[in-house]
């Protein structure tokens, strides 16, 4: 806003006007640091170019986290105001196993643009050079599992990403307790189901391998351990099974906590549970 302009008697002298103008130019250049604009950016009102860019969750040393664990949802932000530029839901499926797991990766090769491999692509009016932070959260079937990963970077108007896009990694285990309510005195039969983020099965010495991973059953009350077994391989693809004993009747927190350091993958679920008649 242009300042108010003193009475005509008032006299102008040039310190006043290099003040204005001094301070007018620090305002422009604050507003354009603010709003993320680049060097030689088009007026505000200037129209924007079409620009199309892809994006995909992929679950750590897995596959991409596709409509069968409930997708992923994706965000692309403008990083300077925080507005929302575009957001939807990844879907499809999970990719082509041999070309993600097995096969190299060499330079300029396209991994996850196969065919119905889950991504999401957004279509943004962009002005200018704009630095954006894209945001992925999933897998949205498992609240338990559900992590979040994001990145910063810079978009151009017009010059789409497509192919495999922005890939954003998220670290994590997929674990669902399998266990009664409530239970009477005794051992405690605790079965869980452990997967990768997308669902992709864990299994003794397969493509995910079931040796690498611990999945123990925890009991928790008042904030405390106060017991805890080890769950081993039942025999089935993701499934791990064994007792605990509590050490009284009560009301327990039941956590089943799988850890997979060697690939920075962990994951935890819990469940209540009241045991014998106790409170």
């Amino acid at each position: 806003m242009r300042p108010t302009d003193p009475a005509p008697t008032t006299p102008r002298s040039s310190s006043w006007l290099t003040l204005v103008v001094a301070a007018g130019l620090a305002a422009g250049a604050g507003l354009a640091a603010g709003a993320g604009l680049a060097e030689g950016a088009p007026p505000a009102m200037a129209r924007g170019t079409e620009t199309h860019v892809t994006v995909r969750a992929l679950a750590h040393d897995a596959k991409l986290i596709g409509s069968g664990v409930g997708g992923a949802r994706i965000a692309i932000l403008d990083a300077g105001s925080g507005d929302t530029l575009a957001a939807g839901l990844q879907r499809g499926g999970t990719g082509d196993t041999d070309l993600i797991m097995r096969s190299p990766h060499e330079r300029g090769r396209v991994i996850y643009d196969t065919k119905g491999a889950a991504g999401f692509t957004a279509t943004l009016s962009l002005s200018a050079p704009t630095r954006v932070r894209i945001v992925a959260e999933g897998p949205l079937g498992n609240p338990d599992a559900t992590v979040r990963a994001s990145v910063t970077t810079l978009l151009v108007p017009g010059r789409d990403v497509g192919g495999d896009g922005i890939v954003l990694d998220l670290h994590g285990l997929a674990v669902s307790p399998q266990a009664p309510a409530s239970a009477g005195s005794g051992p405690l039969a605790v079965r869980a189901t452990v997967t990768m983020l997308c669902g992709c099965p864990i299994t003794p010495g397969g493509l995910w391998d079931a040796d690498s991973v611990d999945v123990r059953a925890r009991l928790v009350r008042d904030g405390k351990v106060v017991a805890e077994a080890p769950l081993a391989y039942a025999g089935r693809a993701s499934t791990f099974q064994g007792r605990i004993t509590p050490p009284g009747p009560g009301e327990y927190r039941l956590v089943v906590l799988a850890s997979e350091p060697s690939r920075a993958n962990f994951g935890r679920a819990a469940r209540r549970i009241r045991v014998g008649g106790g409170s």
